[in-house]
């Protein structure tokens, strides 16, 4: 039981990954929006410009963690039909 659970918390594709990534690029530009008006002048444009950079560093290792589990699995699954 505990496994299906666990399941639900781990990204396996690539549409899943480009879901997450929206969800969090929504939130990000909201507390950039936020940030503009808490801090006016250059300081709320920098700390947006913080928080977009933080969503397109996030989702790049995103991503690429969903690339490298997918061709790691691939690989074994290889190996396993080899030997």
């Amino acid at each position: 039981m505990l496994k299906k659970v666990k399941r639900l918390f781990v990204i396996k594709t690539r549409f899943e990954a480009y879901l997450i990534i929206f969800a969090l690029a929504l939130g990000a530009m909201t507390r950039g929006a936020n940030y503009t008006l808490e801090y006016p002048g250059i300081g709320g444009y920098l700390l947006f410009a913080a928080t977009a950079g933080a969503v397109f560093l996030g989702g790049a290792k995103i991503l690429d963690a969903i690339r490298y589990e997918q061709e790691a699995a691939k690989a074994k699954l290889d190996e396993a039909e080899r030997g």
